[in-house]
């Protein structure tokens, strides 16, 4: 069973829902009307942190799951939890200033690659 990666996935899905909610948010609070996705600083970045978070998931959620099933529940999961707190620390960096992203997000890009490596590489293993 996959417990613990089940349970990682709907941590990083709760964390997704949590930024369309600050995206709702912000537009309140800075007053950009929907349709419009540009106006304000603060809007305009809590729009980009939901979006990459988003582009993200179809990257880190198959890798993670064939990482799973490959590898280990476990370890899965564990990278899965470090690609949360970068995503984490990206949202708070890039909160106070586009500049300030980059840390996050290299942790959540290391996290993702790794379990992406991981997974091709031990397909590939049981394919030879």
């Amino acid at each position: 069973m996959y417990h613990f990666t089940a349970l990682v996935t709907l941590l990083a899905i709760a964390f997704y829902f949590f930024t369309c909610i600050n995206v709702s948010r912000s537009r309140t609070k800075t007053g950009i009307k929907v349709p419009a996705m540009s106006g304000h600083p603060d809007f305009e970045r809590a729009f980009r942190i939901q979006m990459n978070t988003l582009e993200w998931m179809p990257i880190f959620l198959p890798a993670l799951w064939l990482f799973a099933v490959y590898i280990g529940d476990a370890a899965a999961a564990g990278l899965g939890v470090v690609w949360i707190i970068g995503r984490v620390v990206y949202f708070i960096g890039y909160s106070k200033a586009a500049a300030k992203r980059g840390p996050g997000f290299a942790i959540q890009g290391i996290a993702a690659i790794a379990l992406w490596a991981g997974a091709i590489g031990a397909v590939v293993l049981r394919l030879v």
